[in-house]
Formats: C-alpha cells, sequence, structure tokens
C-alpha cells in the first residue's frame, strides 16, 4: 500500500472563489481509477506554511504509476496546478 500525499500553498487568497473552484476541481481526481481514502485538507497551524494537503492510498505500485499517467491527473498538473500552486511538498510512504 502507498500514501501518496502533497501539502501547498495557493496563489489565491484565502476563502477566495478562486480557491474554493480549484480545490472542487482537484477532489475530481479521486474519480482516478486506483484511488482509494481520498481526501483534502485545510492546514490548521501556523508552524506550517501550506494550507492544504491532498492524500490518497494505492493498494499497488501499478496503481500509482497508472495514476500518475491518467490524462485527468496530468492534465489537471498542467492546466491547473502549475498555474495556481506557488509551493509544495510531495511525498509516498509505505508501511514499515
Amino acid at each position: 500500500m502507498i500514501e501518496h500525499t502533497v501539502t501547498f500553498r495557493l496563489t489565491h487568497a484565502s476563502g477566495s472563489p478562486e480557491e474554493a473552484e480549484f480545490l472542487q476541481t482537484a477532489s475530481g481526481l479521486s474519480e482516478i481509477p486506483g484511488v482509494q481514502n481520498f481526501r483534502i485538507q485545510r492546514q490548521t497551524s501556523e508552524k506550517h506554511p501550506h494550507g492544504f494537503r491532498i492524500s490518497m492510498i494505492f493498494s499497488t505500485q501499478e496503481e500509482y504509476d497508472s495514476y500518475c499517467g491518467n490524462p485527468l491527473h496530468t492534465g489537471f498538473v498542467e492546466e491547473r496546478w502549475l498555474k495556481e500552486v506557488s509551493d509544495f511538498q510531495e511525498a509516498d510512504f509505505v508501511e514499515l
């Protein structure tokens, strides 16, 4: 099992319609085959510079690889992520 997680900061003002629309569009990634336990969360601590986290689980490396190459994912990255995310950190975890 792989937990894919990314924390990020948007270029949009907090609470703006643009922020809400970006997050709504991002939620569509949950429809990609293999995605489980998809979550978008808002950061509440001032200790972390990123305002949001997206996380999801994949049962296998093949499902994760398929997600990464899925046109819905690659299109989102090209059309929205690269233009509207000012900073991010991505991490992928497996159980010990």
